[in-house]
């Protein structure tokens, strides 16, 4: 049994009722509720984290080193946390940057993320459907191993 983490950054708990034009009319909890159904009928454990702060979000990863994968929507750490991409990097563990919004239809400062390129994939613009893409590859990626 696999385990699979699910890791929300400032102001997704707002989601639903922040600007429904860009992030949709789905909550948090609705989201965290669909994937956590996806991984467990799939035999795999699941655990999810939403902060604003970016040492709780640090120091969460950094504790949880025996997961198998992460499924992390950093939202505007995406763009800032040299520190979050530091232990991203050192649990060493496969992930995909999930993002609600096209970021590339937006701000310039949103164009850059510090995840990406140790990603094995980033998933935009596909609204609260994009974090149920990430877990069907997230599944599939590890019944393959």
């Amino acid at each position: 049994m696999s385990k699979i983490m699910l890791v929300n950054g400032p102001n997704l708990n707002t989601l639903g009722q922040r600007e429904p034009e860009i992030y949709g009319k789905t909550t948090l909890q609705e989201i965290e509720q669909t994937i956590q159904k996806l991984v467990e009928s799939a035999g795999h454990q699941f655990e999810t984290i939403q902060s604003n702060s970016e040492s709780e979000l640090v120091g969460w990863i950094q504790d949880r080193r025996g997961y198998d994968f992460l499924l992390i929507n950093a939202a505007a750490f995406t763009h800032t946390s040299v520190a979050l991409r530091d232990a991203i990097s050192f649990s060493d563990v496969p992930f995909i940057e999930i993002h609600i919004s096209n970021v590339y239809k937006r701000e310039s400062f949103r164009h850059h993320s510090y995840l990406s390129d140790i990603a094995i994939g980033v998933i935009a613009g596909m609204g609260a459907k994009g974090y149920e893409l990430a877990t069907f590859f997230a599944l599939d990626y590890l019944n393959s191993r």
